[in-house]
């Protein structure tokens, strides 16, 4: 089975507590939409959090946020194959798999692209309090020029990104004091691009904090989705 939920920002007891309760089996595979925090304080913190997480018995694959390095700036990674697509993982955490934007991954007789990735409305915040901030945060011109290559090339089910497609951003959403003039929306207006061009079953992403479905768009954050077997 394939579980599907939010961003967790290194809080792990959701993750695990579902895997407990309903009994996870190890074949299964929990996609994390970004923003797991496995990746953000590069210290014991993170080690805890991604210890924490190989324990839920199943394989955990996450998207890549905007709250979070990217596995290349974290020591201790290496690339492998996994269900056709390139994924990076630290050999002390074998279940614990990040995925690369542009892969795809066949799961369960559905083929999966990613794209992470987003702006960050707290950037400043965070540089002037000293907290983590990665200018590789959103998809550069490379990853998009794979992307692009890769949804040319290959048909696709299901579309997992962290942000969402412009139109379809929840508005409801939006912070207040957040002026939104001063928003980088590139990411988004990308996405919109994709949508528009690209035919897909389903598209998960996370990022919003807050769970709603319009049209094929799945927006998740502390719900769950099970996408059935082929």
């Amino acid at each position: 089975m394939i579980y599907i939920t939010g961003d967790i920002h290194g809080k792990t007891d959701r993750i695990i507590d579902f895997a407990e309760r309903f009994n996870i089996e190890e074949k299964s595979v929990i996609i994390l939409l970004g923003d797991v925090g496995a990746n953000y304080y590069g210290d014991e913190k993170d080690h805890h959090t991604k210890t924490e997480l190989s324990q839920v018995n199943a394989t955990v694959l996450c998207i890549h946020g905007n709250h979070e390095m990217r596995p290349w700036e974290v020591k201790g990674y290496r690339k492998t194959m996994w269900n056709g697509g390139m994924v990076y993982v630290q050999d002390e955490f074998p279940n614990l798999l990040f995925a690369i934007d542009g892969e795809i991954y066949e799961i369960e007789g559905k083929r999966y692209i990613v794209i992470g990735g987003a702006y960050s409305i707290d950037k400043s915040w965070r540089n002037m309090h000293n907290y983590g901030w990665w200018e590789s945060e959103q998809p550069n011109a490379k990853i998009k020029a794979f992307v692009e290559k890769q949804l040319k090339k290959n048909e696709i089910d299901i579309i997992l990104s962290h942000t969402c497609p412009r139109k379809y951003e929840p508005i409801e959403a939006f912070l207040p004091i957040i002026d939104q003039a001063t928003v980088d929306t590139s990411t988004e207006d990308w996405l919109d691009v994709i949508e528009e061009t690209v035919d897909y079953k389903a598209w998960y992403c996370g990022h919003w904090h807050i769970d709603k479905k319009i049209d094929k768009m799945h927006f998740i954050f502390e719900s769950w989705e099970i996408v059935e077997k082929e």
